[in-house]
């Protein structure tokens, strides 16, 4: 076998961007040529996927995946909405979601460690599409419900945004109904919480001095006694749960009704109990900052890198 130095991995290390353990096997299996050992990386995708690791994937899908009681929310993330419209990409959106419910990781990193089958990892099996693809590819976030009832999900537009609930009951056509009229609902008004009880009693205090100063502010209220002012903070605080609390939401079809009392008209059509237990939404690319190059400045970068 030829030998190779470590000033060897390094170069080869800057040249593809990958790590250095990747680019020490690749030396090693390429028994210490330079070049070859650049065509495996190229060939397992990892130099490809290493260059575009700065790249910011702000596109990509939201996807949902029920399999009997189980269903995962996922969002995973792309460069393009060219690539996320695109077989390979949602077959490999697909199959995360799939190894998601089988294996039912705690997190991210848990799942990119699992494994896919044949010692390949989640992590490795994305890095290889990074290379087929040609953009950075990353699993965002996921939600996984457990359900003694049944699970409802919403995509929206093909994939800008997804929703997920559990319902406490069985599935008939009346529930599902309810269940798919709710979804609909959630993705539209986006609530914070599920019910008023769940909003953590900090954000509920910091919510009340917030409206408490917007009062002492108010001219019109200049004079009036502190328990009226509390009074009027209270109304203002109920008016916070009914928009971001989905129970207490005017239900987006009807206005004369919450969704809570749209639960209940449905209980008592379907003759049995049925509520929400909980729910989640995802909207895509939602708090990535998406990076903006100016033309000019781009082109003049791959100039100066001719040059050298």
């Amino acid at each position: 076998m030829a030998e190779f130095t470590a000033k060897d991995v390094m170069r080869l290390r800057e040249q593809t961007g990958a790590g250095m353990m990747d680019c020490k096997k690749a030396l090693t299996d390429a028994d210490g040529d330079f070049e070859k050992a650049g065509e495996l990386l190229r060939e397992r995708g990892i130099a490809k996927a290493a260059k575009r690791a700065s790249k910011v994937a702000a596109e990509g899908v939201v996807y949902a995946l029920v399999e009997g009681k189980k269903g995962v929310l996922l969002e995973v993330n792309c460069e393009s909405d060219f690539v996320a419209n695109g077989e390979k990409f949602r077959t490999l959106v697909d199959l995360v979601a799939k190894q998601i419910l089988k294996c039912d990781p705690k997190d991210i990193s848990e799942l990119l460690a699992s494994d896919m089958g044949g010692g390949k990892t989640v992590e490795t099996f994305i890095s290889e599409q990074v290379g087929i693809i040609g953009e950075k590819i990353s699993v965002r976030r996921f939600t996984v419900y457990k359900t003694e009832g049944f699970i409802e999900t919403y995509i929206h537009m093909g994939g800008t945004m997804g929703v997920m609930l559990d319902f406490s009951c069985p599935e008939t056509p009346v529930t599902k109904e309810l269940a798919h009229n709710i979804a609909l609902h959630t993705a539209f008004a986006k609530p914070a919480y599920l019910a008023a009880e769940d909003v953590p009693a900090e954000a509920v205090e910091k919510e009340k001095a917030i409206l408490l100063q917007e009062v002492h502010n108010d001219e019109k209220m200049a004079g009036k006694p502190e328990k009226v002012l509390a009074g009027i903070v209270e109304g203002k605080i109920k008016k916070f749960y009914e928009e971001n609390c989905l129970l207490e939401q005017k239900y987006v079809k009807d206005d004369k009704v919450t969704v809570k009392q749209l639960i209940a008209q449905g209980a008592k059509e379907a003759g049995i109990p049925v509520a929400v237990k909980a729910l989640v939404f995802f909207v895509r690319g939602e708090g990535i900052e998406k990076k903006a190059e100016d033309l000019s400045e781009e082109v003049a970068k791959q100039v100066e890198a001719a040059k050298k």
